[in-house]
């Protein structure tokens, strides 16, 4: 008969206990019809994090590990919203795509149409008719937050920056955003122009994870162009506490911030939007990072290669095989964890030959207080063939007779 067990997994540490917890169903995203503003949120609300509740002037909030995609807050994260210049993010990402593909070099020169140099907002200040290095728009558009700079890598790459938007919606689509439509390379306002705080993230992540050659500069602090020199919008950046991304700010949207810090290996990424004041967004953005780092460690449960468990093997040439991840298995979790998180196994037993390496046998669930629910499914780690037909015959005959 095929049974089901969960057992404890005392080979990871003494201190986790069993548990059974049922799985949360995930919600289905909402799609608003329209992004929402600053004003239309509540920035009373706190975000929620698995350690509770935290207070946070942003209206809109997301803090993710970047190695683990572990969400560690979140308020309103998945919510259509302003995104303002942090939109120059995602033209990024196309940037940094056509230099890969080699359709871009960072010495090449490009034109300055008029578009571009008309541009108000934010600028590099190109000059009409003269030709820039992509590798000086790149500059004017992270560290300066060039509007013009955007317009003109996106008229270079698609023709036009109405045609380079819908490169952003095609990769965005590629990317797995849910709740963002690109109007312009800019962020510049526009009524059908939005992103979720949970969409900048996964943007700021394949940003750094695809092209770490190109994220060098969102951690300069200045960039001296056309004679004018212009300091880093990053207010983490200028005090040492990240090594980028991008700021931005609407009347709409309110002040926003992308920050990304690393420290003894372990990398953070933090969104907050619809702040008042740059001051606000200075000091939630020093709070929030210093709490990410303070209150969460990234563990490692197992390696790829080690035993988890030893299976029962029905009719096999091996009396067991070994179940395994397949994969080095790596949790964020609260710096108390080992006080409240539990691990389940689950798997199916005997397993009847022959079996596969690499053929799924079964779940490890680790859940606790303050723990974000995490399933992996585990691996055989080894083939194993079935018994010959006299050896099956008996092997069945000896079970029967209580052998």
């Amino acid at each position: 008969m095929m049974l089901r067990r969960s057992v404890l997994l005392t080979a990871l540490t003494p201190s986790l206990a069993l548990a059974q917890a049922p799985k949360k169903p995930v919600p289905a995203r909402p799609v608003p019809a329209r992004p929402r503003k600053a004003a239309d949120a509540n920035p009373g609300t706190p975000a929620q994090t698995p350690l509770g509740p935290v207070d946070t002037a942003a209206r809109f909030a997301i803090i993710i590990d970047y190695n683990t995609g572990a969400t560690l807050l979140d308020k309103d994260a998945d919510t259509s919203m302003v995104p303002s210049s942090m939109t120059k993010l995602m033209t990024a990402y196309i940037v940094y795509s056509m230099l890969k593909a080699g359709r871009l070099k960072l010495d090449q020169q490009l034109p300055v149409s008029e578009k571009a140099w008309r541009m108000q907002g934010s600028k590099m200040f190109v000059g009409l008719g003269s030709q820039v290095t992509v590798e000086d728009l790149i500059r004017g558009m992270i560290v300066q937050s060039g509007n013009d700079a955007c317009i003109v890598l996106a008229e270079a790459i698609a023709g036009s920056e109405e045609q380079f938007a819908e490169l952003m919606n095609a990769k965005g689509h590629e990317l797995g955003l849910q709740q963002s439509h690109f109007r312009n390379s800019t962020g510049w306002p526009d009524a059908e122009h939005r992103m979720s705080a949970r969409d900048i993230a996964i943007v700021a992540r394949r940003l750094i994870s695809d092209f770490p050659e190109y994220y060098k500069y969102d951690a300069e602090k200045s960039f001296k162009y056309n004679n004018i020199d212009q300091a880093n919008r990053n207010p983490l950046v200028q005090k040492n506490l990240a090594d980028g991304l991008k700021t931005g700010h609407t009347d709409d949207g309110g002040y926003g911030l992308v920050g990304s810090s690393e420290r003894r290996g372990r990398r953070v990424i933090l969104v907050l939007n619809g702040m008042t004041t740059m001051h606000q967004r200075a000091e939630e953005g020093e709070k929030l990072i210093e709490w990410a780092f303070r209150e969460w460690e990234n563990v490692t449960l197992f390696s790829a290669a080690d035993t988890v468990e030893k299976v029962p093997v029905w009719l096999g040439t091996s009396p067991n095989v070994p179940l395994v991840a397949g994969r080095d298995v790596v949790l964020t979790m609260p710096k108390a964890w080992r006080n409240t998180a539990k691990v389940s196994l689950s798997y199916e037993t005997p397993v009847r030959a022959p079996v596969q390496r690499g053929s799924t046998l079964g779940t490890l669930t680790v859940t606790g207080k303050g723990v974000p629910e995490t399933e992996i499914q585990l691996l055989a780690g080894a083939d194993v063939a079935q018994l010959g037909f006299v050896n099956r015959a008996m092997a069945v005959l000896s079970k029967r007779l209580g052998g």
